[in-house]
């Protein structure tokens, strides 16, 4: 059976992987990345490890945005080198030539999660990707919905806290500059924690440590403004939340969903469902895969 080459570009890690028609993931491979001109050559590792006997029929990649899908360029706001870096070019120079197409990781992520994941068999979903970042990607009518630089569906930037802290795109008050891993561990550190990362922030808050506690009601607070706004403009049934932060479970999906009850009056945004993602970090890998077959 034939399979595609997926491949996912993330702010502190990549990955590629095999993947066939029937959604089945085979050899696959996970590197992290120091930033810099390290990033493609982890890259490049992790592709030559799994092609080297295999002969995908295409390539899909997720990368993080922004990005131009026409060029195939990408400009990721966590990895400040590449600034219309030729992804596209330089993976063919690996592969040989084989169509690749190009996505969001957010658009990837809700294009896998709608194939083989939780937002299966819905008209209209959110995915969000709250990590490092917070990417998002909306898949509508069962095709991604991409805008016309391929850009539409990129959440973490809709604005939830006007005049609020700096975030990397160089706005005010981003979804990610509230929400994000390190963003969720400065505003605690702030308030006088003394752990370093996301993960024990998480261990402490399901501690009962009121501070850690607090930074993930405040992240859920804005993911949540955001799922509202894209119910209101984009009438999504479903908002699915993956990402290593949004794992933690219901210590960030228990605000969500008290803000979407809260601020989505609407009427048809009364039955919208906010769930976690099943495909866990994988769901980028299935994502580009679907987008390489065309197989939403």
């Amino acid at each position: 059976m034939s399979t595609v080459l997926a491949v996912d570009v993330g702010g502190t890690k990549v990955a590629a992987g095999l993947v066939d028609r029937t959604g089945r993931l085979g050899a696959h491979t996970t590197r992290p990345t120091n930033g810099g001109g390290a990033v493609f050559d982890a890259l490049a590792d992790a592709i030559i490890e799994v092609t080297t006997d295999a002969e995908p029929v295409g390539v899909g990649i997720a990368s993080a945005g922004p990005l131009d899908a026409v060029a195939g360029t990408v400009s990721p706001i966590n990895i400040p080198t590449w600034q219309g870096f030729p992804l596209c070019d330089r993976v063919r120079e690996l592969i040989g030539d084989r169509p690749v197409r190009l996505a969001g990781d957010g658009v990837c992520m809700a294009l896998g999660e709608h194939w083989a994941g939780a937002g299966a068999g819905s008209d209209a979903m959110l995915g969000m990707v709250v990590s490092t970042g917070v990417g998002g990607g909306l898949v509508v009518d069962g095709r991604p919905l991409a805008g016309h630089s391929g850009n539409a569906g990129h959440v973490g930037h809709v604005i939830v806290e006007p005049g609020g802290a700096p975030c990397a795109c160089g706005g005010h008050g981003c979804v990610e500059s509230v929400a994000s891993g390190p963003n969720l561990v400065r505003w605690a550190r702030t308030r006088g924690w003394t752990g370093t990362d996301a993960g024990q922030l998480a261990d402490d808050a399901r501690a009962g440590a009121a501070v850690p506690r607090a930074a993930f009601r405040r992240g859920g607070w804005a993911v949540g403004l955001a799922v509202v706004a894209a119910g209101a403009v984009c009438d999504i049934e479903v908002a699915v939340i993956g990402g290593g932060v949004g794992q933690v479970g219901d210590l960030l999906l228990d605000p969500v969903r008290e803000t979407v009850a809260e601020y989505g009056r609407l009427s048809y945004l009364h039955t919208l469902r906010v769930v976690p993602a099943t495909l866990g970090t994988a769901a980028g890998l299935y994502g580009a895969a679907a987008l390489a077959f065309d197989n939403p």
